[in-house]
């Protein structure tokens, strides 16, 4: 879980950097950031903030089921390796977005760690029963 803790102050750190380097070059208002809403703003301020908000949607379906193979005492090696894989294939879809953003390409990645965390839904629910 830690790693995807560093992903996301990483990508959240980011995002912050670019958004001060926007106001800065006079690329975006100020003002622009209270509703973020109204003005257009450059690709890469969008794409980190994008990038930044998905680490808030699938990733907290890999937190609560680590969580819970923690709580449970749930230890075997397909948890593990699909964990590791979900975490890998996280960072590569980060990659993909902030760096050249194909499409098929980060779909893909993102199709495969959303399995990750699927595979490991089901073992719990399998070693549970």
């Amino acid at each position: 879980m830690f790693a995807m803790i560093v992903l996301t102050f990483g990508i959240g750190m980011f995002a912050v950097k670019v958004r001060f380097a926007s106001v800065k070059t006079g690329e975006v208002n100020a003002k622009y950031y209270k509703l973020m809403d109204g003005a257009s703003v450059p690709e890469l301020v969008t794409k980190t903030t994008r990038c930044f908000n998905n680490q808030f949607e699938i990733p907290v379906l890999f937190y609560t089921v680590c969580t819970l193979y923690i709580a449970l005492g749930a230890e075997d090696r397909v948890g593990l390796v699909s964990a590791w894989l979900f975490v890998f294939f996280r960072y590569i879809h980060a990659f993909v977005h902030l760096t050249y953003n194909h499409i098929l390409h980060r779909m893909s990645v993102f199709w495969v760690a959303f399995i990750c965390v699927m595979v490991l839904w089901v073992n719990l629910l399998v070693q549970q029963v």
